[in-house]
């Protein structure tokens, strides 16, 4: 659903009356209750908030107080490696300028590394200064070492979890289970869903692969269940430029349940990561 709303949006879905009424009355009911809201300190505009800076941006000019944003990601990158922009020239030029006034107007913006920071300044004109760099992690009291919880004896699970999107590579991993598909003990498990899961499915159909089951979108405690039955977990393969400016969160929550995580090799990964100490990279 998320990747539905984001893609539509990048696409030209923005133009549609039933959209735009939809975020005007959003902000309208932010605005209502931002306003009955007790005095704070700063502003942290979340997940993916790019375009909410500007209404974030009047309401703290309103109160004195700061903004703060998390970038995560860059919308109109993520937008041009989906093709996105070529479908609709002109989204891709209202989302980089969007993005970039955006970007322009918190107090200071959260990125997670070197690389990602070095892109953003260098496209949208932004000072280093206005960085500060945190890295993305687990959630500890979810993602953790489970010891009576083993991964079993009679086969060898190599499990993925997330979003199926061109920036993590499934062609790749889906190309190492073929390799793989004369012996029956080591299976591959995909918990997830996205984009890319008919292109998965047109592969594992082709290939006429076995050891590769698709289970959709699980439940949390089912997740970490079958994270934790794991012999390896997956990180990401993709060799966009996003997935080599980041280290997804898959490969943290592999490593906070003691698994072992065999992943794409970059320098972001190196910055925190020791190959064969740390993950596997390849």
């Amino acid at each position: 659903m998320e990747f539905d709303f984001r893609h539509n949006l990048a696409s030209g879905g923005w133009s549609n009356p039933r959209f735009l009424w939809r975020v005007v009355t959003a902000y309208w009911r932010l605005v209502i209750r931002h306003s009955k809201v007790a005095d704070y300190d700063v502003m942290l505009i979340g997940y993916l908030g790019q375009f909410d800076c500007y209404i974030g941006r009047i309401l703290t000019w309103w109160r004195r107080r700061p903004m703060v944003l998390d970038v995560l990601m860059s919308l109109h990158l993520i937008a041009e490696e989906r093709g996105l922009t070529r479908e609709s020239p002109l989204t891709g030029k209202l989302l980089f300028w969007l993005e970039k006034g955006g970007l322009k107007l918190p107090d200071l913006l959260i990125i997670e590394s070197v690389r990602y920071e070095e892109y953003l300044t260098n496209k949208y004109g932004l000072s280093p200064a206005r960085f500060a760099r945190v890295p993305h992690g687990a959630d500890e009291a979810l993602f953790r070492a489970r010891p009576d919880i083993a991964p079993p004896q009679n086969r060898f699970r190599v499990v993925y979890h997330g979003q199926f999107l061109p920036s993590h590579g499934m062609e790749t991993i889906v190309q190492a289970a073929s390799s793989l598909m004369s012996d029956p003990r080591v299976q591959f498990e995909f918990y997830g869903d996205g984009p890319e899961r008919a292109a998965v499915e047109q592969m594992i159909s082709g290939l006429n692969l076995a050891n590769v089951h698709l289970h959709g979108w699980v439940d949390m405690e089912d997740l970490l269940h079958q994270m934790s039955r794991a012999h390896i977990c997956l990180g990401v393969f993709g060799t966009t430029r996003h997935s080599r400016f980041t280290i997804q969160n898959k490969i943290w929550e592999g490593l906070a349940m003691a698994r072992p995580v065999v992943s794409g090799d970059n320098e972001t990964i190196r910055e925190a990561l020791v190959h064969k100490t740390h993950v596997y990279l390849v």
